[in-house]
C-alpha cells in the first residue's frame, strides 16, 4: 500500500508540475473556459456598437432629421462610443492589473519573511481540495521549489497568467469591436433610402444582433436559439424605446 501512495503522489507531482504547453496538440483538452475573456470583450463591444448606434439613427430619424443629419448623428456616436468602451475598459481592467501586482507584492513579501508559514498555508489549500495531508505537504514543498510565488498566485490568489489583465489590449480590442459593430448600422444608413431609413436600419440591425447572439452562444456552448432571441428582444426594446423618444420631442419642437 505503501509503494503505491508513493507512486501515486510522483504521478501527481509530475501532472502538476508539468508544463501545458509542451505536451502533444492531441493530448490537450479543449474547454471553453479560455474563450470567455476576449468572447466577451468582443461580443459585448459589438453588440453595444450595433444597439447604441442603431438606436441613435432611428431616434434622430424619427425625430424628422434629415439624411445627412441622421449620418453624422451616427458617426459621431460611433468615435464616441468607441472611444468610451476604451476608457472604460482601460480603467476597469487597470484597476484589475493594478490590485493583482498589490497582492503579488504582498506574497513575495510573505515568502521572504515566512517562507515556513507559506508551505504551511499552501498545503493547507490542498488539504481543503482533497489531498491528504502527507501528500499536501510534499506537493506544496515541490511547487514552491520549482515556483513559490507562481504557486501562491495560482492557487492562492486565483491570478493565472493566461487571464491575467492586459488593460491596453482590452481597450484597444473594446473599441475595435465596437466599431465594427456601430459600423454594420452605418453602412445601411448611408445606402437606406430617406424614406424607408427607419424600417431598413431597425430589420438589418436585428438581423445583426440576432446572428451575433448565436454566434456567441455557439461559440460558448450554449443553446443558439436563446442566444438569438434573447439579444434580439431587449436590442428591439432599446430601439423601440429610443425612437419613441425621438418621435415625441421631433413632434414637440415642429
Amino acid at each position: 500500500m505503501a509503494t503505491i501512495q508513493r507512486a501515486r503522489r510522483r504521478t501527481w507531482t509530475r501532472l502538476t508540475l508539468s508544463d501545458t504547453s509542451k505536451m502533444p496538440r492531441r493530448q490537450r483538452e479543449r474547454h471553453r473556459t479560455g474563450r470567455v475573456a476576449w468572447l466577451r470583450a468582443a461580443v459585448l463591444g459589438a453588440n453595444d456598437g450595433i444597439l447604441s448606434t442603431a438606436s441613435l439613427v432611428l431616434g434622430v430619424a424619427a425625430a424628422h432629421g434629415t439624411h445627412s443629419g441622421v449620418m453624422v448623428a451616427g458617426v459621431a456616436g460611433m468615435v464616441a462610443g468607441a472611444m468610451a468602451m476604451a476608457a472604460g475598459e482601460y480603467v476597469s481592467v487597470h484597476s484589475q492589473a493594478d490590485t493583482e501586482q498589490a497582492d503579488l507584492k504582498l506574497e513575495r513579501a510573505e515568502l521572504k519573511t515566512d517562507d515556513a508559514g507559506e508551505r504551511k498555508e499552501l498545503a493547507a489549500i490542498y488539504v481543503a481540495r482533497g489531498l491528504d495531508r502527507t501528500l499536501a505537504k510534499e506537493v506544496a514543498d515541490q511547487l514552491m521549489a520549482h515556483d513559490a510565488l507562481g504557486a501562491h498566485a495560482r492557487d492562492e490568489l486565483g491570478i493565472n497568467a493566461s487571464f491575467s489583465a492586459r488593460p491596453i489590449q482590452a481597450a484597444l480590442a473594446s473599441a475595435a469591436s465596437f466599431s465594427v459593430g456601430a459600423s454594420m448600422p452605418l453602412l445601411v444608413t448611408a445606402a437606406a433610402p430617406a424614406a424607408g431609413l427607419i424600417p431598413f436600419v431597425a430589420g438589418t440591425s436585428l438581423l445583426f444582433l440576432a446572428f451575433l447572439g448565436g454566434l456567441a452562444a455557439r461559440v460558448g456552448g450554449a443553446s443558439v436559439r436563446l442566444g438569438a432571441i434573447r439579444v434580439t428582444f431587449w436590442g428591439a426594446l432599446a430601439m423601440a424605446v429610443t425612437a419613441g423618444v425621438g418621435a415625441l420631442f421631433g413632434t414637440a419642437t415642429t
